[in-house]
């Protein structure tokens, strides 16, 4: 599948895990009425604020940073783990196949990164 089709495919909701929408949806939906069981986070919010996040995500699964952690900087070295350039650069993320169902991506795959990313020709298969 050629990439505008899938980006169209995604755009209409259409997936591999189903309806996408009906399933943020949903899921946004219940984070209100049960945030102590949902917990919604938005790619936005966590990239403006990252440290309170992790700090929100630790909370959230019932393991909050210590003081000693807190004093330490923990949240603010997870934070330097999980970079994009970390990440993209570990070599257990530049080898090896994910394979699901009739899908094959090189394990690289999940960390293109292309400045000014747009939906054009020259970035069709």
């Amino acid at each position: 599948m050629r990439l505008s089709e899938a980006f169209e495919s995604f755009c209409e909701g259409v997936s591999l895990s189903g309806p996408i929408w009906d399933h943020i949806l949903e899921y946004w939906r219940e984070s209100l009425r049960r945030s102590e069981k949902v917990l919604f986070l938005k790619y936005e919010e966590m990239m403006a604020e990252p440290v309170g996040n992790v700090r929100r995500l630790a909370e959230f699964v019932g393991r909050p940073f210590s003081e000693e952690e807190e004093k330490d900087g923990v949240a603010e070295e997870i934070v330097q783990l999980c970079r994009f350039e970390k990440l993209s650069s570990s070599e257990v993320n530049k080898k090896g196949i994910y394979e699901a169902g009739e899908i094959t991506l090189p394990h690289e795959s999940f960390f293109r990164k292309r400045p000014g990313w747009r939906l054009d020709k020259s970035f069709e298969s």
